[in-house]
């Protein structure tokens, strides 16, 4: 029933969307692209902090006009930042957070941008690596750790900042291209060719990049540190495929093919593993 409504739902936004494309464009534009930048969960409060964040040193920082929280739970000088993916927040680390301090590290999670603490609504990935930005500023890690559109970012933001501090990056259920993301949108609400039209305009405009050149694949190939790829064969939210292209395009990354293990990726003998990585 719940997966009936939802196709109801969808299908209807689709179909409005596509309406309005035809008399008010500017209005199925705006539409378009908030149906896809807002998040529907992930969301916090300080009434609702899962337990494993109250527990930690919390504070935020300002980029531009926008506010991000963070938070750290304090060890040696080697730092670890953890990224988390849409509609989470930064709580989703919380079974990797046990391996990562018997390493004696201080760990460090953020909110995305409209996930969280964080205030906003708007989501995207060229935000998202600001956010990164500045916490490896304030925190100076040697290691990153991203998950789903989290590990696409922290890639972009590698690319973009060539950070030096930076040895080592953790890859975890991560999409490769944004028009595969865009696509499965577009399927899901089923846009006509000019609302897609609108929505790609509007991308080029808020980012000075087209879809098809926004592509970890891509922005891989100039990574010279090692990375650590993990994917899982059965991932039905991105697919196995896109890790095989950024595995293709990142001479220093290795993959991880897991089974069985969805896109969510917990497992102890997987974070195990990573916990070797890093310390290799």
């Amino acid at each position: 029933m719940k997966k009936l409504k939802l196709f109801l739902l969808t299908k209807s936004i689709g179909g409005y969307i596509n309406f309005l494309s035809l008399v008010y464009p500017k209005k199925a534009q705006r539409l378009a692209y908030r149906f896809f930048s807002e998040p529907r969960t992930g969301k916090l409060s300080s009434e609702n902090l899962p337990e494993v964040l109250k527990k930690a040193r919390k504070r935020e920082f300002r980029f531009d006009k926008y506010t991000f929280q963070s938070y750290s739970w304090q060890g040696n000088e080697n730092t670890i930042l953890l990224v988390h993916g849409w509609e989470s927040n930064a709580a989703r680390w919380e079974k990797l957070l046990k391996f990562l301090q018997k390493t004696g590290c201080t760990v460090v999670a953020i909110d995305a941008p409209a996930h969280g603490m964080t205030k906003e609504k708007e989501f995207n990935v060229p935000r998202y690596a600001e956010f990164i930005r500045e916490a490896v500023s304030a925190f100076q890690p040697k290691a990153i750790i991203g998950h789903s559109i989290g590990g696409a970012a922290t890639i972009y933001h590698q690319y973009k900042f060539q950070n030096t501090s930076i040895k080592k990056l953790v890859i975890l259920g991560a999409p490769s291209d944004l028009q595969t993301i865009i696509d499965q949108y577009i399927t899901l609400l089923s846009l006509n060719k000019r609302s897609v039209s609108l929505l790609e305009n509007h991308l080029i405009a808020h980012f000075n990049m087209s879809v098809s050149e926004f592509s970890a694949t891509t922005f891989a190939k100039t990574l010279e540190i090692d990375g650590l790829i993990v994917h899982d064969t059965g991932d039905v939210v991105v697919a196995f495929s896109e890790a095989e292209k950024i595995a293709g395009s990142w001479k220093n990354a290795q993959l991880i093919e897991t089974k069985g293990l969805g896109h969510s990726l917990h497992d102890d003998a997987l974070y195990q593993k990573i916990v070797d990585f890093l310390e290799t």
